[in-house]
């Protein structure tokens, strides 16, 4: 039998799926070390979004964060996702802005890269992997699996031959809303296989379902020889299986791999513990439900849209949301389920459920989409969708320009003396959010896990500067926080 290799992605669509991307460097630091030797072929870490979330939420210095773990992890290949078309925002993002992106991530440690188009822009994401290889890095070209009656196997195997004859070191197949079956996977992985010109193949696909370690078991049936999981903790439901499963299914069918037990062990200990401190929740495998197959929303997207309806009130409607934008998935002309389409689709499904009718309001990436502007659109567009939302007249105003695409050298002459690290923040992140980010100061590298999640939670409290008075009560708790004023008292205005 053969070998299989494992990515590991506990730190990165792991923490994304449940935890919506809040993981802080010095959550990883603890465990680094034992992650450098654990024996994965690849550690994937970071993404843009990720970094957003890192500033924004957790008041934290992305870049200073990446190059403490790569000091940590000297012997692992770090692995940063990126779009072909766009980092943070949802919407486009200069090509000049992304070329940056890629050079800069290779001199703070990452030295391999997915590059990923859920419309297949080839020229974008073959200009991308150039970039990442003059670099020192590897490119993995994505295919990104989705199921309509659009994306059949002879539509996915002239993609893969497209992408096979870029300068890429491999394919990669993502699965991210977990609607493959062992079924379709029997015929699909063939089909790329047979247009992939030799190169290596890796899996990703999540398990919401429950049925991506068996996906994975008939891909590597069929030869595939590296799949992607997580530690136990962040693995299963929107996440992926876990490595500890599939370690003992692999060794079952006669397979061999390189990961260290002990290793393993230790990693899910801490962060078990890790979440049990912050109030965090942990994977746990999911009931299979056909609602799925409808809405296909990425399992690296639930637990952010979990956040963001919970910040909003709305937390108890996340079925209802599932449900339209299930709806609206079909009548867009089914685009891939992957960032950012879906989010275009989630946004507008939230939209739609709380505004008189539907599509009444509509946001720019989505009228983009319909434009052509993110790449060719799969299927064919609702007929009456389309005329509603594009008669518009901010529409007719997007009909008749195309996305800006201005030089380093035009951008640097708005932002002026900064490093590159500096400039990519300020371009993709308000600078309100990189002043609060600076004031917080160093990343706290001693991470401690707090005795209970209401000591966490009072913890992250003390590091907002937006409010005068919070208040925290619950069961058997209260606490109160309040600036003091010129006179020494406690302030209270609100």
């Amino acid at each position: 039998m053969g070998h299989i290799d494992f990515v590991d992605q506990t730190l990165r669509d792991g923490q994304q799926s449940h935890w919506g991307m809040t993981m802080r460097a010095g959550m990883i630091l603890p465990i680094a070390s034992v992650m450098d030797r654990a024996g994965f072929k690849v550690i994937d870490l970071t993404g843009s979004s990720i970094f957003e979330v890192l500033i924004k939420r957790c008041r934290e210095d992305p870049w200073e964060g990446l190059r403490l773990i790569r000091a940590a992890m000297p012997n692992s290949k770090l692995r940063s996702a990126v779009r072909s078309n766009g980092t943070v925002t949802f919407g486009l993002t200069p090509s000049s802005v992304i070329d940056l992106w890629v050079q800069t991530l290779c001199r703070n440690g990452i030295n391999s890269f997915w590059i990923y188009d859920t419309l297949f822009n080839i020229d974008k994401i073959g200009r991308i992997a150039k970039v990442a290889k003059a670099n020192g890095a590897q490119a993995i070209a994505a295919i990104m699996y989705t199921l309509s009656p659009v994306h059949t196997d002879d539509y996915y195997a002239e993609k893969a031959g497209r992408l096979a004859a870029l300068d890429v070191d491999g394919l990669y197949i993502e699965d991210t809303a977990g609607v493959l079956t062992p079924e379709r996977a029997r015929t699909l992985i063939p089909a790329i296989q047979s247009n992939a010109e030799g190169l290596p193949i890796e899996m990703h696909f999540h398990n919401p379902t429950g049925l991506a370690p068996l996906c994975y078991i008939e891909g590597i049936r069929l030869g595939v020889t590296t799949i992607h999981t997580a530690s136990r903790p962040l693995a299963n439901g929107p996440s992926l299986p876990s490595t500890e499963s599939m370690v003992e299914n692999i060794r079952r069918l006669g397979h061999s791999c390189d990961l260290d037990q002990e290793g393993l062990k230790m990693i899910a200990d801490h962060f078990s513990d890790v979440a049990a401190g912050e109030g965090l929740p942990v994977g746990i495998p999911a009931e299979f439900e056909l609602s799925t197959y409808d809405h296909q929303l990425p399992g690296g997207m639930m637990g952010t849209l979990l956040n963001q309806l919970r910040d909003r009130g709305m937390e108890s409607r996340i079925d209802e949301v599932l449900e339209e934008a299930g709806i609206i998935r079909c009548e867009l002309g089914y685009p891939p389920m992957a960032t950012p389409l879906s989010q275009i689709v989630g946004i507008q499904a939230v939209l739609n459920l709380t505004t008189a009718e539907r599509y009444e309001v509509v946001p720019d990436e989505l009228l983009m989409y319909a434009l052509g502007h993110y790449g060719e659109v799969p299927g064919e567009i609702d007929p009456n969708v389309l005329e509603k939302i594009m008669s518009s007249h901010r529409a007719r105003e997007l009909s008749q320009s195309e996305p800006y695409q201005p030089t380093i050298d035009e951008i640097r002459r708005t932002i002026p003396h900064t490093s590159d690290e500096d400039l990519l923040l300020r371009v993709l992140v308000p600078d309100e959010d990189i002043h609060a980010m600076l004031q917080s100061g160093p990343i706290r590298t001693n991470y401690k896990r707090p005795s209970s999640p209401e000591i966490a939670l009072v913890q992250a409290l003390l590091q907002e500067d937006r409010f005068n008075y919070l208040s925290l009560q619950r069961e058997g708790l209260l606490v109160s926080l309040g600036k003091r004023s010129s006179h020494g008292t406690p302030s209270r205005n609100e």
